[in-house]
């Protein structure tokens, strides 16, 4: 049985946001790439390691290929030079259409917070649920499971606002310049800091009330509850 690598998040960082970034903001002039090798050499940082990512490490998910397909779109604006508000349109739609999946994810069998953090290779499943039971709180656990489900809905909904503002406010030069190239290049490196740093820590809210609801529903402590391998 093969087991699947586990990536560096440093590695991500810098492939898909630090690199790209600099290609665009300092290797798109006449003089070095040009405005459209700039954004095509920048642009295929994060696509390969998207398309690697889903490939060669079987990462066959919905949220790399939106990933993929927001790569792609990005580009198409800048070589077809279309007007850079479609840029903003796709920064706020991407972050969306997940929070929207997230919010259908409700009323499915599967809602996405229990596919990501309620399992068992984070949590104890079994043992909480057996908890539950014995003090009769599995059906409130299970609404209180649904609103941590929308509070993740909101995580993404909160991205999509702030990158449709981030990339009104920088990239405000026509599409297929250099100007645009360096602004997106500014946009995609802000994006860290101002959008993707908040939206982990509400995930980590988001967990933490997880683990609260657990400990309140179930009597179990934390080293109770974390399925850590030995």
């Amino acid at each position: 049985m093969t087991t699947q690598k586990k990536q560096n998040p440093f590695t991500d960082l810098i492939v898909s946001i630090v690199i790209p970034s600099v290609i665009l903001m300092k290797f798109s002039g006449a003089d070095h790439l040009g405005p459209v090798g700039g954004l095509i050499v920048a642009l295929a940082f994060p696509l390969g390691w998207g398309l690697y990512e889903l490939i060669v490490n079987k990462k066959r998910n919905f949220v790399a290929l939106l990933g993929i397909i927001s790569v792609l779109l990005t580009g198409g604006i800048g070589l077809f030079k279309l007007d850079n508000q479609w840029l903003a349109v796709k920064e706020a739609a991407i972050p969306s259409l997940i929070g929207i999946g997230v919010l259908i994810s409700t009323f499915t069998k599967y809602p996405l917070v229990k596919t990501l953090l309620f399992n068992p290779t984070v949590l104890h499943v079994d043992k909480i649920n057996e908890k539950l039971e014995e003090k009769n709180n599995k059906a409130q656990f299970d609404k209180q499971l649904m609103n941590a489900n929308y509070l993740l809905a909101g995580t993404f909904f909160f991205s999509a606002v702030m990158n449709y503002i981030l990339a009104k406010w920088i990239v405000v030069s026509p599409s297929g310049t250099e100007a645009f190239n360096e602004e997106l290049g500014q946009m995609t490196l802000m994006s860290y800091p101002v959008i993707a740093i908040p939206s982990m820590l509400m995930m980590l809210g988001v967990f933490y009330y997880l683990w609260r609801t657990i400990n309140r529903l179930s009597g179990l402590e934390l080293e109770e509850v974390f399925a850590v391998k030995e």
